[in-house]
């Protein structure tokens, strides 16, 4: 199973990632997405961090076991769009 590595990306510049040593096994780079998402809700409802004034700037930079980056999602994938908000409300048929 490949490994993939979570940095947080919090602020522009190498002094704003923290790098993630040990990464997590898992069967593709969707699943990795879906742990990013699920890594960020964790992060965006836990107690306020004295480093990262807005979580919603921040982003998991994923990379593989040879350190290429494979994807990066933006911790603001977790605020719904107008449109899907209109598609998910009671709108008359």
């Amino acid at each position: 199973m490949p490994r993939y590595f979570f940095n947080l990306r919090y602020g522009p510049g190498a002094g704003k990632l923290a790098v993630d040593p040990e990464g997590n096994d898992l069967p593709d780079a969707q699943a990795a997405h879906r742990h990013a998402l699920q890594e960020a809700r964790g992060l965006i409802a836990g107690p306020p961090s004295f480093v990262v004034r807005d979580w919603f700037a921040c982003a998991f930079e994923i990379e593989d076991a040879q350190a290429r980056r494979v994807r990066t999602v933006p911790f603001s994938e977790l605020v719904p769009d107008a449109d899907d908000e209109a598609r998910d409300g009671d709108d008359p048929v």
